[in-house]
């Protein structure tokens, strides 16, 4: 199934593909309803019939949806079509830590401490719903255009 062009949930129109994790694809799509934009984490077809890849994909959802902060990806819902289990969340423009750091080299003081308060508040908050996220690296947070660090990507975490 080409999934550009298509329309999930009867609600999501998948218009770009923007980026590849370990057990899931990510795309750019438009919610018809709310009229915005949104990402749209797609479970990798190997895994749909993998249960502990099923239960971590769950866990990932459950676990973002209930976290509500400035420096973490918002979820706005969850769903399964056909054989396509996917979670629709906030679309950030901009890039990951990851490629910043690459693009920039080294990182001033001031930036380095911005941004390492920005990740522990995000963290302080997860832990605070007592949520551990377990992969903190610069490809799972992103970087938007005001300077606002987010962190994404909740599929290691543990409820404690």
């Amino acid at each position: 199934m080409e999934i550009i062009g298509s329309v999930i949930g009867n609600r999501y129109e998948i218009l770009e593909h923007i980026g590849t994790g370990g057990m899931a694809m990510v795309y750019k799509a438009k919610c018809r309803l709310l009229n915005r934009f949104v990402a749209i984490k797609i479970l990798k077809p190997e895994f749909n019939e993998d249960a502990e890849f099923l239960r971590r994909f769950s866990t990932e959802a459950q676990a973002a949806a209930s976290l509500s902060h400035t420096n973490i990806v918002s979820i706005h819902d969850v769903g399964k079509q056909g054989n396509l289990n996917y979670i629709v969340m906030e679309y950030v423009e901009g890039i990951t830590l990851k490629e910043y750091m690459k693009n920039k080299g080294r990182l001033n003081l001031n930036e380095a401490l911005d941004f390492s308060m920005q990740i522990a508040l995000a963290l302080e908050h997860a832990h605070s719903k007592r949520i551990i996220h377990r992969d903190i690296k610069p490809q799972n947070i992103v970087l938007d255009n005001t300077g606002t660090l987010k962190v994404t990507d909740f599929g290691l975490a543990k409820a404690i």
